[in-house]
C-alpha cells in the first residue's frame, strides 16, 4: 500500500484540520510527512525530509515535522533551530510519548491528531500569534510515494 493510501480521506482531512487549528494559536508552521520505509536512523532521515520540504526557510525557525514511516513502524517528531534554540532537549519527548500510545492501539490518526494539538499548545507558549502572521508552509500532508 502507498502511503497516500494509509488514511482515508476523512483521516487525512481530520490531521489536516489539526495542523490549521494548531497554527492558529502560533506562528510556527507543522507538517506531516508519511512513508513506507526508513532504512536508516530515523532523526536523520526525518532531518533529510525537513530540509527537503523547505521547512527550515521560516522567517523565526519555527517548523516541526512529524515523520512516520508506516511499514518500519518508525515517528520521529523535528522542530526547527528557533524551537530548539528556547526550549529543553526533552521537549518533543511528552508529545511522543502519548502518540506511543496511540499508535500501539493502531489509532494513527488520532496519535497524529493528538501529537498536533500537543505541539501547537506547546508552540504557543515559544511563538504566540503574531498580527499579520503569514501561514508559510502547506498544511496539506506529504506523502512519499514511490
Amino acid at each position: 500500500m502507498q502511503p497516500s493510501q494509509f488514511f482515508s480521506t476523512e483521516e487525512k482531512e481530520g490531521i489536516k484540520k489539526a495542523v490549521v487549528e494548531a497554527e492558529l494559536n502560533t506562528s510556527g508552521e507543522i507538517r506531516v510527512h508519511i512513508e513506507r520505509l526508513c532504512k536508516e536512523d530515523v532523526l536523520d532521515h526525518a532531518a533529510y525530509i525537513f530540509e527537503r520540504l523547505g521547512m527550515h526557510k521560516t522567517e523565526q525557525r519555527n517548523g516541526v515535522l512529524f515523520y512516520l514511516a508506516v511499514d518500519d513502524h518508525k515517528f520521529a517528531i523535528l522542530g526547527d533551530a528557533g524551537i530548539n534554540a528556547v526550549t529543553p532537549e526533552d521537549f518533543w519527548d511528552s508529545i511522543k510519548a502519548k502518540m506511543l500510545t496511540e499508535f500501539q492501539e493502531n489509532k494513527f490518526c488520532a496519535g497524529l491528531e493528538t501529537g498536533i494539538r500537543l505541539a501547537g499548545e506547546q508552540l504557543k507558549e515559544h511563538f504566540p500569534y503574531q498580527d499579520g502572521d503569514v501561514n508559510e508552509l502547506p498544511d496539506d500532508i506529504s506523502f512519499g510515494d514511490k
